[in-house]
Formats: structure tokens, sequence, C-alpha cells
């Protein structure tokens, strides 16, 4: 099809969000019309999201930014069961309160990057166990059931892959597309919600959803999904040799979260670039491009992540304040007040001391580091990491 004339549709695709859509033209002439309703679901497997969750965050900002309404769906009920979607053996079974304590851990991410409200534009966020736990067996069969093909519900990766590896599904987990297509149907109700959005592992749930709110009630929705980011080698983002990169800083010290951006690869800075909201869309590449590096970036090795966390994104100083948990801001701080080491090199540019430069420990410790007194200058000249 032609570009898009929404707004949030042009935003969308220019930034390298899109992947599918179950109708591009149908949305795009709802969405230009104004006060569209979307929502993304998080299941409360944990007490935090990570930051393989930031582009579904950072999706739910840009419909907001774009003047429409986005719905956070917590999944109470959906957590009971466990999503299968990319998984090789069922998820552990939580109880409820574990459940909402997981819950409560969550919400505080949302308040950072979401205005709550009551106007037009303002974000909901509700919980499925509002609804599912009320649900009737029989009656949910007969009512719902009798719309979802099995031999359809097979071929999803969710179930296929498992099938194919000889790897079990409980019944439990089969039934899990089931409740998503029905939350979906359930929100169209409530909040006449027309648009659900998620990863492409969730694109199979999010077309039952679609399929079951024709059949039952006749009504239009859409389905817009976005592609999984994986760094350069494969692995899924957010995944490191010490576990998940969380969101939370009970869960991750302010100084290990804002090294994992430091330490990104340039040949990832291109597909990690939809997360960040302000950046302009012409400063990088799409998130699966190949080994790009930022416009912005400095140029003299660094990645030009280095400033991302704590102002704004790239080299830019634009980002909002209180974005990224303000860790860049608060480390900066905390070590230009603290009592500086003798002969420790610091640069301006750079939150954290370093006895030398950027450059230099890339090449390594210099030779005669052991008999290096404090004050001294050894090795190559020291050279602030950031050209002015």
């Amino acid at each position: 099809m032609s570009e898009p004339k929404s707004e949030f549709l042009r935003n969308f695709i220019a930034r390298g969000y899109f992947h599918q859509c179950t109708d591009l033209e149908g949305l795009d002439s709802v969405a230009l019309g104004g006060g569209l309703t979307g929502y993304i679901g998080f299941d409360a497997t944990a007490e935090s999201l990570h930051v393989g969750n930031l582009v579904q965050i950072m999706l739910l900002r840009r419909l907001q930014q774009a003047g429409h309404r986005p719905i956070v769906l917590m999944g109470g009920g959906t957590t009971k069961i466990g999503d299968p979607s990319g998984k090789d053996d069922s998820r552990k079974l939580l109880g409820p309160d574990d459940i909402a304590r997981n819950i409560a851990g969550i919400q505080q991410t949302f308040a950072r990057f979401l205005s709550f409200g009551n106007g037009p534009s303002d974000a909901i966020m509700t919980n499925n166990a509002d609804w599912l736990d009320e649900l009737a067996y029989i009656p949910f069969l007969r009512d719902y059931g009798r719309h979802f093909s099995v031999n359809r519900m097979l071929s999803y990766d969710s179930v296929r892959l498992r099938l194919e590896r000889e790897q079990p599904l409980s019944f439990l987990e089969f039934n899990y597309m089931i409740l998503q297509a029905y939350d979906f149907l359930e929100l169209s109700r409530r909040q006449n919600c027309l648009l659900q959005m998620g990863g492409s592992d969730q694109w199979g749930n999010i077309v039952n959803g679609v399929e079951l709110g024709r059949r039952v009630d006749n009504r239009g929705l859409f389905g817009l999904t976005t592609p999984l980011i994986t760094t350069a080698g494969g692995a899924k983002m957010g995944k490191t040799a010490a576990g998940a990169v969380w969101l939370n800083p009970d869960k991750l010290s302010p100084y290990d979260y804002w090294q994992y951006w430091r330490d990104t690869a340039d040949a990832d800075v291109g597909r990690f670039s939809p997360i960040c909201p302000w950046m302009k869309s012409r400063g990088w590449s799409s998130p699966g491009a190949g080994n790009q590096r930022c416009q912005n970036s400095p140029g003299d090795g660094s990645n030009g992540l280095g400033s991302w966390p704590g102002r704004g994104g790239c080299g830019s100083r634009d980002g909002p304040p209180d974005l990224w948990r303000g860790w860049g801001r608060q480390r900066s701080a905390a070590h230009r007040n603290r009592p500086r080491r003798p002969g420790a090199r610091y640069c301006r540019h750079r939150p954290f001391p370093s006895r030398r430069s950027c450059r230099e420990q890339e090449r390594g410790p210099p030779a005669d580091q052991g008999r290096r007194r404090a004050g001294e200058r050894s090795g190559a000249r020291q050279r602030c990491c950031h050209p002015d």
C-alpha cells in the first residue's frame, strides 16, 4: 500500500517497528480518524520487566504521543497458565500471592513512560483476572470454544515447534491462545479497544483474537506486530551471561544497567534503536539491519550509546530526564561529588572515572602498570573519550 496517512503508523513504520498487520489500510483509516484504543498484554512472571519488553512499552508510548489511548493489560489470569510461545518447556506455575506481588513490581515501570488518567488519550491499566476468573468452563466452551479450529491451532509456531521437537505441551498451555483471544474480545466490549499489538511471536494469538471478534460480535479488530529484536549473534535482546537485564533498580543495580548499554556492540546499535523514544528516525537504521552505526555516534570507536540511559540517547541531550530512571545523571553526580583518587583520569563526557581513556582500555593495560605510582602518567597519551 501507499505510505500511511496517520501519524502513528507513519512513525511506526519509519522507526522500524513494523512486521505484520492484519489490515494495514483499515487500521490507517481508523487511526486517521482519531480516538484509536490499543493494548498490549504483559504476564506477571517476575517482579520486573526486562529490556526485551522495552519495545512494547515504547509502542504504547508512541500510541499515546499520537493522541490515541493505550491500555496496559496485566495478565493476572493468563499468568496462572503460562504462555508457551518461544518456550521449550512449561512455565513455572505461580500462586495468587506471587502474581499479585509481581504485578505490583511491574506497575512501577509504566508510570515512567505513560500518562495515566481519565482523559481521552490517558493510559489505562487493567487486569484480565477481572473476567477470566469469573468464567464458567462449560458455557465458555459452548459460546467461544466452537470458534477455534484445532487444526489451525496446531499450525502456530508456539505449538508446532514444541511438537516437532517432541517436547511436552500440556493441555493447560494449549488453552492459552484461546484466553488471549478472549481478552481482545472482552477489551473491545469494555473499552472499545480495536487494536492489539505485540511481538512477532504473538502473531497467531493476535489473529485468533481478531477472528473471534469478527465471528462473535461482528467487530472489525486489528493486529499489529513488531519484529523480535536479537543481537548480531542471534541471542535474545536483554539476555546476558548473568541473566536478564531488569528494568527495576531493586532487581539490577543502576551501574550494571548503564554498563549493559555502554557495552553494546556496534553491530547491535541499529537493532536496538527502536527502544530509544526521542531519537530522530534518520539517526539509525531498522532493527533488522546488519552492522550499522548510528549517525550520531562520535566515530571514535565507541558505539554512541554510552550516554543513552542518562542523556537522551546516542549523543542527544534532549531526552526526558525522568526516563531510564535517570541512572546516568545520578551516577554522574555521585562521582562528581566523591573524593578524587590520586592519579585518576576524569573525562567530563563520561559518568565513570577511569585511569585510561576508552582507546587505551581497548588496547589493554600498559606494560608498566604494575610499577605505576599515584600521579604518574605512562603508556599512551591520555585523551578524552569523546571529541569536543
